[in-house]
């Protein structure tokens, strides 16, 4: 019997060790499709700080769901004093993560993040609540969330969402959105096909969406539409008054 549980726990470990390995290379690669700064492995995994940080995770999360916890923490703050970047073991994040620069970055115990997502530093997945209790964020497929932004309380951003820098995010956000702001705001521009990597989350026309923008141009246009009546007005005044001159002093002539 303890042959057979040693035969159990051995092939638990070997499974596991293969799906380490395995995230963990696709985590590698996944940086040459969005860093064209990366030349190749070894430079990543010798001077990418997000590459390893999330290598410390997979050890930790792994370490984690053995019931290991005080082992998982300690290791996972050993991680962020050399890399900057608290990850807390018991997130759980899907494959070919990838987090640039890194520096500042947090995500917090309940956070769960899908596949081929992607955050730049400075970026907070963070509770709103005291409770033990889900109380961090979802991030579904392929999120984009720029430097410094902060995605707040048990929330849900849909997939192919764009989280523009500094942003501040306290509601969940459907599919293929783009959000800016303080507190972020839905851009009317839906993330296409042709929008499936935009650097620092936002495209370079994000503005020509942005609702407050949009706003704004209005308001200049109507300004702009009411002086040229007003022109319009005064021109036809002035004609008036000239014409009303001359019949004057015609009249005057004839008596």
């Amino acid at each position: 019997m303890y042959a057979n549980n040693g035969f159990r726990i051995s092939s638990l470990q070997s499974q596991y060790g293969i799906i380490f390995r395995m995230k963990m290379i696709e985590d590698i690669r996944s940086v040459f499709k969005r860093d064209p700064a990366a030349r190749n492995m070894f430079e990543i995994i010798t001077c990418y700080s997000g590459v390893q940080a999330i290598i410390f995770y997979r050890f930790t999360h792994m370490l984690w769901g053995w019931k290991l916890f005080w082992l998982a923490r300690f290791i996972s703050t050993f991680a962020r004093w050399v890399t900057g970047i608290e990850i807390h073991p018991g997130a759980v994040i899907g494959r070919r993560f990838f987090i640039d620069h890194g520096m500042g970055v947090v995500i917090g115990e309940t956070a769960e993040i899908g596949d081929d997502c992607m955050m730049y530093h400075g970026v907070t997945l963070g509770g709103t609540t005291w409770n033990k209790e889900k109380r961090h964020p979802t991030l579904k497929d392929g999120v984009v969330i720029g430097a410094g932004a902060k995605i707040l309380g048990p929330i849900t951003l849909g997939n192919n969402v764009r989280v523009g820098s500094n942003s501040v995010v306290v509601k969940s956000i459907d599919d293929n959105c783009t959000v800016v702001g303080i507190p972020g705001r839905v851009l009317d521009k839906k993330v296409g096909d042709s929008d499936k990597f935009d650097s620092y989350a936002v495209s370079t026309s994000a503005n020509e969406s942005d609702p407050t923008v949009k706003a704004v141009k209005s308001i200049i246009e109507h300004l702009a539409d009411i002086d040229k009546q007003l022109e319009k007005v005064s021109n036809a005044f002035y004609v008036s008054e000239e014409q009303k001159q001359i019949d004057d002093a015609a009249d005057s002539e004839k008596s």
